[in-house]
C-alpha cells in the first residue's frame, strides 16, 4: 500500500490558486506573505467591528 494519497478535486483547485498568488506576486513569495498578513488583520478588524455592533443590536437578525 502507497502513502501517497490521490490528488483530488481540492488539491487541484489549491493547486491552481496557489499558482495564481505566486504569478500575481511576480514569485515575490516575501510580498504574498506581507499581503496574506494585511489581509489576516484586515479579517480580525472586520471580525471585531461586526462583533461590536451585533452585541450593541445594530444588526437584526432576519426572522422570516
Amino acid at each position: 500500500m502507497s502513502s501517497v494519497s490521490k490528488p483530488n478535486e481540492h488539491d487541484e483547485g489549491l493547486d491552481a490558486a496557489v499558482e495564481q498568488a505566486i504569478a500575481i506576486c511576480d514569485g515575490d513569495i516575501r510580498a504574498l506573505i506581507v499581503a496574506n498578513n494585511f489581509l489576516e488583520t484586515e479579517i480580525s478588524e472586520l471580525k471585531k467591528a461586526v462583533s461590536h455592533a451585533y452585541t450593541r443590536g445594530h444588526f437584526r437578525t432576519y426572522t422570516g
